[in-house]
């Protein structure tokens, strides 16, 4: 997979090198999908497991990229963000001489299945809350709050790993999935147990890696969002969701010019390479 610069007004487009084929990582593109995000064409051409590279340009503050891959599926990696972040930001990020755009949320959306919820409301940039509750002692109940602006996204996120629960990988494998995951690209906990060697990057590393999965998903809006996220064991088909009512809803959004008051608020702005956490 290679991530190539674009022209202003391009967005993030992914192209399947071995199929020629475009698809855009739009919140409209996104097809239904266990466990991860999948965009495809009308053609149905598809990419999935996007939600971890798009975080890293979303929190790197890229809009224009295009994204060649030679596959369907983008590679796990360490099951973070990290190492897609180091990348970008060691080759480089380029202003563009046209202004940028950016989504501000007018009024409160939100969307709920089961004891899950999705919501989107007003604020001057992007804030997330989150909340998981996990039977598994190890994750339990975990609550975090994260303002996305002075590159907060790089430091306290992008090396937050994917996790799950023992009883899910024997599960998935025995239906003939997740068959090259290893305890080296997820977090795997049983109990009150962390499988994974060298455990836990931070104490509440899964709600940290559900606000890096949110950040993921919200890019697909096409912008950046000005609002405040609210996520209650929510997950993709959820935010995804919750895009597609807020777009169903000329009321409860609108376009804005980013300026520099607007722009220095914008998650990744003045990033370096060394600002990703070591690990």
């Amino acid at each position: 997979m290679v991530v190539k610069p674009a022209p202003a007004d391009h967005g993030i487009v992914f192209l399947r090198t071995d199929l020629n084929e475009r698809i855009p990582a739009l919140w409209d593109a996104v097809v239904p999908s266990r466990l991860c995000t999948l965009v495809a064409n009308a053609s149905g051409a598809s990419v999935s497991t996007i939600e971890h590279i798009m975080a890293a340009i979303a929190g790197c503050a890229v809009h224009n990229a295009l994204i060649e891959i030679d596959g369907p599926e983008v590679p796990i990696l360490d099951g973070s963000a990290a190492p897609f972040v180091f990348g970008l930001l060691k080759a480089g990020v380029r202003e563009l001489d046209v202004p940028s755009r950016a989504i501000r949320v007018l009024k409160c959306v939100e969307v709920y299945e089961g004891d899950a919820a999705a919501r989107l409301e007003p604020a001057e940039m992007l804030e997330i809350d989150f909340c998981i509750d996990f039977e598994e002692v190890a994750i339990g109940r975990q609550e975090k709050s994260l303002n996305l602006a002075n590159g907060a996204f790089v430091r306290e996120l992008s090396n937050s790993r994917t996790f799950c629960r023992q009883a899910d990988v024997d599960a998935m494998r025995a239906n003939g999935l997740a068959l090259g995951g290893t305890l080296e690209n997820a977090v795997v906990f049983e109990g009150e147990r962390v499988l994974s060697p060298g455990g836990l990057r931070h104490d509440d590393e899964p709600v940290r890696h559900k606000i890096l999965d949110a950040v993921g998903d919200l890019s697909l809006a096409g912008a950046p969002l000005l609002g405040r996220y609210t996520g209650i064991r929510a997950g993709h088909a959820l935010t995804n969701r919750l895009l597609r009512v807020l777009f169903a809803d000329p009321l409860a959004y609108c376009f804005v010019e980013v300026g520099p008051q607007t722009g220095c608020k914008l998650p990744g702005v003045g990033v370096i390479a060394a600002d990703v956490p070591v690990y």
